[in-house]
């Protein structure tokens, strides 16, 4: 099914909608870990993900206090903005098939 873009995963909108709460700001892997409550197995592979598609960038910060390592950074981009806000306009596939009283 090339060309065909899937949903974002809950997972994904998730991390997401954090960075774009924290408006132009960089967000830690630890920040985004403890605001979305995914575990860095499932936060960085989506990180990483979003980085090659654009939705987010990334850089290595340096620390604030000396002898600490660079920690990497993130922050959602205007095509991740979109993403977000696409996602969040169209209903899920399921709901529009449900016939009207739920059931």
């Amino acid at each position: 099914m090339a060309g065909v873009q899937r949903r974002p995963s809950a997972q994904t909108l998730a991390v997401l909608d954090a960075l774009a709460e924290a408006r132009r700001q960089w967000r830690y892997g630890l920040e985004l870990a403890a605001a979305t409550g995914l575990k860095s197995g499932s936060l960085y592979p989506i990180l990483a993900r979003l980085d090659e598609r654009g939705l987010v960038e990334s850089k290595w910060l340096e620390p604030e206090k000396p002898g600490r390592p660079a920690r990497h950074a993130y922050r959602i981009t205007a095509a991740g903005r979109a993403a977000l806000s696409d996602s969040q306009r169209q209903p899920h596939r399921a709901a529009q098939l449900a016939p009207e009283g739920g059931h």
